[in-house]
């Protein structure tokens, strides 16, 4: 297993009285910064619910130094970073993720827009009517109103059973005692004494700190302040409660007065509660036909409060009474075990998954300040929930304890078998397990081996597709990904991120990350897709309207094809090709048996990227929801030329799109547009999101937009054209592209027929085009020469419109 730097960072606290926490990762290729304030909804007067979620919102709008189009928000997006922020309970995190030299700027950002905001009345009442936008979603969201009924049990002046969303009601901007308090509020917890700063990357420590050091600077300097106590979980001496519904039982646990480290302790305790392996409770309640699946989380943990939430899924007629003795049981069980194995192989994971973690992951995990495994102080507060909890002495001694992960055990390098005599890592081209010294046939292998990512790094990618004569149908593809979750999560655990998805009659095998456990994952994953055992279940829990319109859309762009579920007819006719990204010859050397046992029929001719239909298509999604949301899919033509046209496009088009739709016409909190890639065809996708707007409507604001495009380009000035050009086009260095963007990009290059060095033509295509040439794309763009795919939960509008079949 690759060694790790230290895994959890030592934290300092600077003059001004930030606490700071620096975390040097020579591997990685960007960098990340999380702010956590500790200040949340429940620090909030009672009179003004949602407050502290407002003030999150407005400070991320323009400053006096930075114009919204400068802002922190903008200058992410610019860099082809990602930010966000989140307001909990007692907390509210502000974070991002930007190439290495753009950090003092992000940083720079970050510290004007909390240290200076304007929050003028202007921009509090459009900002209030993005909150009711949300409030008004968030009502009517079933998922979201079970979660809130949780805690119904809980005592009536815990916070938690407080209205936090905000809205137009309890946001009166134009009253002064409101005012009052959201200054008041803002003063209070937001100073350096309130703040923990957290930086990951590969900078060396000096220049990290330099940098912590002058985002400081910019901070009013305080002390902690010690957040008033929550009220007990419980009104009454017992610490459990049940809530069940038509398809789930929710047992939850409230606790009180827990020791330090109490945090590792419930991740250790969910971790294992959350196996499915055969011994442990999952596994159980499926042998009686009680529940399908499990999941156990902490819902809150504050001030030695915790509430431990362990949800079931039910099977028809299923006995919550008995499902409860159950869990107590196997507690019991679990308490009186030896956890060291358990431990052992539970830091294990907790190290591949630091591992192969980005910056933003790694510093929101620092922000957290969790030990990464079970110490013997998270071993001792485990006792004291367990015994909170009440697990019982005399169980029942059916249950076994997890077998081990196969995929974590870190056994010697494989040999290089199959190598030529002298063969080393500089002919990673060659198909190693199969012995095939023929350059010919290699050419021909419908296994690609790129030689565009270095293969000495820790990480490599794996991609498979197979093209079939019908599409799965929906019960064999659930049954599918319901047969493959545990091992997934195995693999998961390793360091490997498998997904296994369907878009009309193609399948699609990724592996990314620690390319070590690859070949023996990939081994696992193709004998379960030869003979799995289907379980037709689907999960029952809905997704947002425009999250699920995301997930269809990659479909809706092939053609339509006819269903089956007839899963070895579809094996026995499918044909399958592939590309590995970034693996030692010993890597695939060690895939040769996997490789070997691929079903269906190899296929080294690459299927041509779908052709572009010239008149616009329109499918309509049933979302189960009253909000309304719309998708807008504008394809490039195939030359390498067109797309990176498009991607100047969208990259100067992301900001203002978002300024209009979002900001100034507030048509929904869910906005954005962003260059995607699917089966190697590359388009511009306008996304939007609305309450109250319909479908049409978002359309023609859309579309209104698109005309002001040509205008929007030519009023920018030279030098900022050229600014924002280069910027783009050093996002796709190969020193700052993360591996598994680049196993992406070259995996869609693939399919669209690119050359081997299209990773370096890419940046070079996008420094050629000039404004003339961006304008005129923007026209071709405009008019849908592309041909425009649009996904709705709303009726097509009619013509031009053609509905999909």
């Amino acid at each position: 297993m690759p060694a790790l730097n230290h895994p959890r960072p030592p934290s300092e606290t600077l003059a001004n009285g930030l606490r700071v926490t620096l975390r040097h990762a020579p591997d990685l290729k960007r960098c990340a910064a999380a702010l956590r304030v500790a200040a949340g909804s429940h620090d909030v007067p009672l009179a003004w619910p949602g407050l502290a979620h407002f003030l999150e919102h407005l400070l991320f709008l323009h400053t006096d130094r930075f114009p919204a189009d400068q802002g922190l928000m903008a200058y992410v997006q610019g860099h082809g970073g990602q930010v966000n922020a989140r307001t909990n309970e007692r907390t509210t995190d502000y974070f991002f993720e930007l190439p290495t030299q753009a950090l003092a700027g992000g940083l720079e950002r970050l510290s004007d827009m909390l240290a200076h905001p304007r929050m003028n009345p202007d921009d509090q009442q459009r900002e209030r009517e993005v909150l009711q936008a949300e409030f008004i979603a968030w009502s009517k969201d079933a998922t979201a109103q079970q979660q809130l009924a949780l805690f119904n049990g809980l005592s009536e002046t815990h916070p938690l059973r407080g209205f936090h969303a905000g809205n137009r009601d309890s946001l009166p901007v134009s009253q002064p005692e409101f005012q009052h308090a959201l200054q008041d509020f803002y003063q209070r917890f937001y100073q350096a004494g309130q703040m923990t700063l957290s930086l990951a990357g590969p900078q060396s420590l000096e220049e990290l700190k330099a940098l912590a050091q002058a985002f400081a600077d910019a901070i009013p300097a305080g002390e902690t302040i010690t957040q008033q106590a929550p009220a007990p979980l419980m009104g009454t001496a017992d610490n459990r409660y049940q809530q069940v519904d038509a398809h789930r039982l929710h047992q939850l646990f409230a606790l009180e007065a827990l020791p330090d480290s109490s945090a590792d302790a419930l991740a250790f305790l969910c971790h294992w509660l959350n196996s499915a392996k055969p011994g442990g409770l999952l596994a159980g309640l499926r042998d009686r036909g009680w529940a399908t699946h499990l999941k156990a989380a902490p819902l809150y943990q504050f001030a030695g409060q915790a509430l431990l939430h362990i949800e079931f899924t039910l099977s028809a007629s299923a006995p919550s009474t008995a499902i409860r003795e159950q869990l107590l049981d196997w507690l019991g069980f679990f308490a009186r075990q030896d956890w060291s194995a358990l431990s052992t192989e539970y830091a294990a994971l907790l190290q591949c998954q630091q591992h192969v973690a980005t910056a933003l992951q790694l510093a929101r995990l620092d922000s957290e300040q969790l030990e990464a495994g079970l110490s013997e102080q998270g071993a001792t507060a485990l006792r004291h929930v367990l015994n909170q909890i009440g697990a019982v002495d005399n169980f029942s001694g059916q249950w076994q304890l997890p077998t081990p992960n196969p995929f974590l055990r870190s056994d010697a390098p494989a040999p290089n078998a199959g190598l030529i005599r002298g063969q080393t890592s500089a002919h990673r081209g060659l198909r190693t397990f199969a012995q095939d010294r023929s350059r010919t046939r290699r050419e021909r292998s419908p296994m690609q081996f790129s030689q565009a990512l270095s293969d000495s790094g820790a990480q490599g990618a794996v991609y498979l597709r197979w093209r079939l004569d019908a599409a799965p149908g929906t019960l064999l593809q659930s049954g599918l990904d319901n047969y493959l979750q545990p091992l997934r999560e195995e693999a998961r655990q390793a360091g490997v991120d498998v997904s296994f998805n369907a878009s009309g009659n193609e399948w699609l095998l990724k592996m990314t990350g620690l390319q070590e456990p690859m070949p023996v994952v990939l081994e696992h994953v193709l004998k379960a897709l030869a003979k799995p055992e289907i379980d037709g279940s689907q999960d029952e829990s809905a997704l947002m309207p425009i999250r699920q319109l995301l997930k269809a859309l990659p479909g809706c762009c092939l053609e339509p094809c006819a269903l089956s579920d007839d899963l070895q007819q579809l094996w026995s006719s499918a044909r399958w090709d592939g590309l590995a990204i970034g693996l030692s010859v010993q890597t695939q050397a060690a895939m040769g048996v996997a490789l070997s046992r691929i079903p269906g029929t190899p296929d080294s001719q690459l299927t041509p990227p779908p052709s572009s239909q010239p008149q616009p298509l329109w499918s309509t999604i049933d979302t189960g929801t009253s909000e309304h949301a719309l998708l807008l899919f504008c394809p490039s033509a195939n030359a390498i030329a067109d797309e990176a046209a498009w991607r100047l496009l969208a990259h100067v088009c992301q900001t203002p799109f978002y300024q209009r739709l979002r900001v100034e016409l507030q048509l929904g909190y869910a906005v954005f547009s962003a260059l995607r890639q699917m089966h190697g065809q590359t388009g511009l996708l306008f996304g939007v999101q609305s309450p109250s707007v319909e479908p049409v409507d978002l359309l023609q604001h859309i579309e209104q937009f698109l005309d002001g495009l040509p205008p929007m380009i030519r009023d920018i000035d030279d030098e900022s054209f050229i600014a924002l050009r280069q910027t783009l086009a050093d996002q796709f260095a190969s020193t700052v592209l993360p591996d598994a963007q680049a196993a992406e990009l070259l995996w869609q290059g693939k399919l669209a027929g690119r050359s081997s060095d299209y990773l370096s033509q890419l940046p070079q295509a996008i420094l050629l085009v000039d404004r003339p040439t961006l304008i005129a794309a923007a026209q071709r763009l405009k008019q849908a020469e592309g041909g425009w795919r649009c996904l709705s939960n709303g009726s097509c509008p009619g013509s031009p419109w053609q509905v999909t079949k």
